[in-house]
């Protein structure tokens, strides 16, 4: 699904209203109409309304939803800023005046002070103040009013996208001048905003309303943002021959493990298997030996020369996929070993775990990855490598600019992981669930990942497939063993399950 800044979504728009006939008074009406149409579907006539509307067109949005909800027997409280008294759009003037034709409803103009209301209990609130477009913070009385109704534990419902909040980035995100929203109804498009973990809160559970914005004008359009779901990956996953055998699934390497840590190795075979790798090969040291052999009989092993630590990286043969990191450990002669790795490769590898920590131990090393690489961090990996932030924002930001510089893929792990690539362009993941935080939950998507670059997947498309079908690994999980119950074995265990679900049975 693409994504579209609000500018590619003004396009759309203006578009849907030149070139095909549609009126800005018919798409609020549309608007209004699936907005009416939730709220009646969760709430009953009995609970009181309160709206708060703008004096653009999410305030007309506000105020049509006002006018279809009396109609239906709801009670309505309408409070329209129009301070200075000339600042309303025609839109919004039209529903202003509709709604004020309305029988038993109450509609307070705002021109100039505004003494804010005291909130009822079990108010249900419609913020139609304003919409995506919104550029600056908000500040003075519009300000203390969005505090007023975060604080009255009232429930929200937020047309196009909660007040305050910008449909694109938040680089200055006060969240106490922000709608914090129950339900947020987005029309037609989801927006960037609602991908960003720092926003979760602001937007709470959120919809999109079909509005019947051009369909044409949207295919023209190729944003930088994208929502990866079911549909993308069972067009991308080849359906495989009948006559093939593991030499044309391809051989992965997977430096993993240490003495103490050879669980990560496991799950990272475990994953690779499970992803339809024809062959893969665990090297570690020399005390993981017993383990591999007994927990993943299927995994050829590799014996490193160094008895509890990974002492060296030379491939002794041709792999079509190399993965480095999974409890590896940080110990210096680990750390000497993957530089020299870095430095004499020249193919994409996958990077992962603690070979992002050593890295962070010494960053040069950052300029030997080579191009095309994946490396996969969580936040605070990646906050090792380049530098602590405070907000999810800052680290989509931060690895935009790194993925260009070292032309590199970064996943960006967390609820909607962020696939970010060289070329400026994220791919957000919609598959996963929280059961899916668990240890060694990592090392899978490491082994899924060098399960399909062996394939002969590209690093850009093994991302997504890996990403996604990790996520509804998870998710098939924790049907089983429940949100709490879920282990980094229950994931590998469903990654066939989720090919199978997204492929259809066998044939």
């Amino acid at each position: 699904m693409k994504i579209f800044t609000n500018s590619e979504i003004r396009q759309i728009d203006s578009y849907t209203i030149e070139q095909e006939g549609v009126t800005s008074l018919e798409l609020i009406e549309r608007v209004a109409k699936g907005v009416t149409d939730e709220i009646t579907s969760r709430w009953r006539t009995s609970k009181p309304v309160a709206i708060f509307a703008g004096p653009g067109n999410n305030g007309a949005d506000a105020l049509a939803v006002g006018t279809m909800l009396a109609e239906r027997g709801y009670k309505i409280n309408a409070y329209l800023f129009n301070i200075g008294g000339d600042k309303l759009s025609a839109e919004c003037a039209e529903y202003r005046n509709r709604l004020a034709n309305c029988p038993d409803v109450n509609l307070t103009e705002v021109i100039g002070t505004f003494n804010i209301p005291e909130f009822q209990r079990n108010l249900l609130i419609i913020d139609g103040l304003f919409g995506s477009g919104l550029r600056d913070p908000l500040k003075g009385g519009f300000a203390v009013l969005v505090q007023r109704i975060n604080d009255a534990n009232a429930t929200v419902v937020s047309i196009d996208i909660p007040s305050g909040l910008s449909g694109d980035w938040n680089p200055s995100l006060i969240s106490r001048d922000v709608i914090h929203a129950t339900l947020t109804l987005a029309v037609q498009f989801p927006r960037l905003a609602f991908f960003i973990a720092d926003n979760a809160d602001l937007v709470g559970e959120w919809k999109l309303l079909d509005v019947g914005l051009s369909q044409k004008a949207a295919a023209t359009i190729k944003p930088t943002y994208y929502l990866v779901e079911e549909s993308d990956v069972y067009h991308t996953l080849r359906k495989r021959p009948l006559f093939s055998t593991k030499a044309d699934y391809g051989s992965a390497l997977i430096y993993a493990g240490s003495y103490g840590m050879m669980g990560a190795a496991v799950m990272a075979a475990r994953g690779a298997l499970r992803a339809g790798v024809g062959r893969v090969t665990i090297e570690s040291p020399k005390c993981g030996y017993p383990i591999i052999q007994t927990a993943v009989p299927e995994a050829l092993y590799s014996a490193n020369q160094g008895d509890k630590y990974i002492d060296r990286m030379r491939p002794a043969h041709e792999y079509n996929a190399i993965a480095i990191g999974p409890g590896i450990g940080t110990n210096e002669t680990t750390l000497r070993a993957l530089e020299e790795l870095l430095l004499s490769s020249h193919t994409p590898l996958i990077l992962d775990a603690d070979a992002l920590n050593c890295i962070a131990m010494k960053p040069t090393m950052l300029n030997s990855i080579p191009m095309l690489s994946i490396i996969t961090p969580h936040a605070r990996e990646f906050d090792r490598l380049f530098g602590h932030h405070t907000t999810m924002e800052g680290r989509l930001r931060k690895a935009i600019e790194v993925a260009q510089r070292y032309h590199i893929l970064i996943v960006l792990k967390g609820h909607y992981t962020s696939i970010i690539r060289p070329d400026g362009k994220i791919y957000f993941n919609s598959s996963g669930c929280p059961a899916m935080a668990t240890p060694g939950s990592g090392d899978v998507l490491t082994g899924i990942l060098a399960g399909f670059m062996a394939q002969g997947y590209k690093s850009e498309i093994a991302t997504l497939l890996a990403v996604f079908l990790h996520g509804l690994a998870g998710e098939l999980a924790a049907e089983e063993h429940g949100e709490y119950g879920v282990t980094a074995s229950d994931i590998a265990n469903n990654i066939g399950r989720a090919i199978k679900a997204i492929m259809g049975p066998i044939r």
